[in-house]
């Protein structure tokens, strides 16, 4: 289905023709000016120098060819040349109720449907999710979202970090306090225990301990690092004893990974980490070198990755350290050689923070330098800003350590259950699980509508009210209007004498208010407006898709509640005693509410059924 300024230019386009200029310069824009119009035209002023002739003169010719158009209630011509102009409100109401009829309210399916990898939340194992995880994971879940309403294929991949020295630190540790473990004993034969020798809270403790330790100025410092990189590399060289240890220690870490990403609503295809494309690091590294694409210099293995047109240094790509140790690039890299061969993806797309650019492009570059990639295949790299405090300052805890992220959803959790237990009918456990939705809404929203390569600041207060800019304020407008449809229908069923349950409330509503039954012609201006805001669904959902922006979802989604609580105010809907008008009315309620539900959906987040 074509979208609404599609179809407006294409109206004015032929109008252009028919006084007798090009249809191209008939693009229709939404009006800068809305005291004046709804919609503008400023071809004329484009047109003038073409045709040699005054932008008035030809806005006239157009304004005349305009007057049989349906689609236009008022076209106005404006000095020094523009159109000004008002939709018609039947045209609106046949497109809107058109929309309510089509998949997606017409959303156009994608002429080839793309396979996307997103590379998002990249934990480490056996450390703690902190806020500063936050950002990586609620924008890479609302990126994969919208690439998967858009109709095209994509695979959530975690990339772990599970490989390497913190590895080699936790089983140094480990030696240290339990050396009886049989994963130490070389000539131990038997079959290692199926319960691991440390639960989630030791991990945690031990590797900061650990990490600690190696970094310490003195021989015990020191030999502690050089055991750690023993340890590392008998793992890496697949020693036995300390594999089954990994394993323990990585199966163990994603169980708590799982559960705090499940508080989160975030998800992944693919649990794979940097251990998985350890083995084809070798093959690689000669690839490499047989193609000539790599060389030594001073020991290290490097690729060239600078181009003539650079204005800056770009430093060489490092593909192994002078000691043959491999890096992040080195991962990375076979990891993309990974994904080509067992995915075929048309495009991967990577999140983390804005500061790790310039590595993005040096890896991006070497895969394309060395043919890891098919020419057509699109790297992409989404680089975030940093979660702030008030200060301004990187967010932390009241004694300045970095903020676990699993305490700060369950103190927001906390104070939005008061808030939620405050003077409102529920049970207990309703107002936990409200209070669940609500604050996870105000922690996605307060990420979300952010540009996603700007800083900002983490003010719950802010982001937990339920009014202004904020995801409780979405669902508060979903709720109301989910209110509002089952009391027409509990008292439609009370009239009839049948019971109103909760399922023959749902059960009636979908049967009386039917979005596909069509809307009326809005007869006021706020519910003008509110139509013009649904009408535009489609051409958010294609730019938020094509700029990968979940902000401008969270734009529309706040303009729509803005523009229906301001047809609610003004408006009475069941008292309303025209039955059809009412049945109207709330119809269009019941279309703002899906769109509002189905942006929610894709930002990750849903609305309670009463707050």
């Amino acid at each position: 289905m074509k979208k609404l300024l599609d179809l407006l230019s294409e109206e004015v386009g032929a109008a252009f023709e028919k006084a007798g200029y090009a249809k191209e310069l008939g693009k229709v824009a939404v009006s800068n000016r809305p005291d004046l119009c709804e919609y503008q035209c400023n071809g004329s002023l484009a047109g003038a120098k073409q045709y040699k002739k005054a932008p008035i003169m030809i806005a006239n010719d157009v304004a005349e060819c305009l007057k049989e158009s349906s689609a236009f209630e008022k076209v106005e011509v404006c000095p020094p040349g523009f159109l000004n102009l008002n939709l018609d409100g039947d045209y609106l109401k046949n497109f809107l109720n058109d929309m309510a009829k089509e998949e997606k309210f017409g959303l156009e399916a994608p002429s080839k449907k793309l396979k996307v990898i997103v590379d998002y939340g990249g934990p480490n194992v056996a450390k703690p999710l902190h806020v500063g995880h936050l950002r990586s994971a609620v924008i890479g879940e609302s990126v994969k979202r919208i690439i998967r309403y858009m109709g095209h294929e994509a695979i959530g991949d975690i990339h772990l970090g599970d490989w390497g020295l913190q590895m080699g630190l936790i089983i140094a540790e480990l030696k240290l306090r339990k050396p009886e473990l049989p994963y130490f004993d070389e000539a131990f034969e038997g079959e290692y225990p199926e319960e691991a020798p440390f639960t989630i809270s030791e991990l945690e403790e031990i590797y900061p301990f650990a990490s600690k330790k190696s970094k310490e100025d003195s021989d015990e410092g020191r030999a502690f690092k050089e055991d750690a990189m023993e340890c590392t590399f008998k793992l890496q060289s697949g020693v036995r004893g300390y594999r089954a240890l990994w394993k323990h220690i990585l199966n163990v870490s994603v169980t708590d990974l799982k559960r705090n990403y499940d508080n989160l609503n975030v998800s992944f295809d693919l649990w794979k980490g940097e251990s998985d494309v350890h083995d084809l690091i070798p093959g690689m590294v000669q690839y490499l070198k047989d193609g000539g694409y790599a060389y030594y210099s001073e020991g290290a293995l490097v690729v060239d990755v600078k181009e003539e047109t650079d204005t800056k240094e770009m430093p060489p790509c490092m593909i192994l350290k002078s000691d043959g140790a491999s890096l992040y690039n080195t991962t990375d890299l076979a990891t993309i050689m990974d994904r080509m061969k067992n995915y075929h993806p048309d495009r991967m797309i990577y999140l983390t923070d804005k500061r790790q650019s310039l590595y993005f492009e040096q890896v991006f570059r070497c895969a394309r330098k060395t043919k890891l990639v098919d020419e057509d295949t699109d790297l992409i790299h989404i680089g975030f800003g940093t979660v702030n405090g008030k200060d301004g300052t990187a967010f932390k805890t009241r004694d300045g350590g970095v903020q676990r992220l699993e305490y700060l959803i369950r103190d927001i959790n906390e104070e939005m259950f008061k808030k939620i237990s405050e003077g409102r009918e529920m049970t207990e456990e309703e107002a936990k699980q409200t209070a669940k939705l609500v604050s996870l809404a105000a922690i996605k929203y307060g990420d979300l509508s952010n540009q996603p390569s700007k800083d900002y600041i983490f003010d719950i207060e802010r982001f937990s009210s339920f009014e202004g800019d904020t995801g409780p304020y979405l669902l508060y407008t979903v709720v109301r209007i989910k209110s509002i449809l089952k009391k027409y229908a509990t008292q439609k069923l009370s009239e009839e004498g049948l019971e109103a349950d909760e399922k023959a409330v749902s059960e009636a509503l979908n049967k009386m208010v039917d979005i596909t039954n069509g809307l009326h012609k809005s007869e006021s201006e706020s519910e003008k407006k509110l139509c013009m805001q649904l009408a535009t669904f489609n051409a958010m959902m294609e730019s938020a898709y094509e700029e990968l922006a979940p902000n401008r979802i969270c734009a529309y989604l706040y303009d729509l509640a803005n523009a229906f609580n301001a047809f609610y105010h003004e408006t009475k809907i069941l008292s309303e005693e025209d039955e059809e008008k009412k049945l109207g009315y709330l119809r269009l309620l019941k279309f703002v509410q899906i769109v509002m539900e189905s942006c929610m959906d894709v930002l990750g987040f849903s609305a309670p059924e009463k707050m």
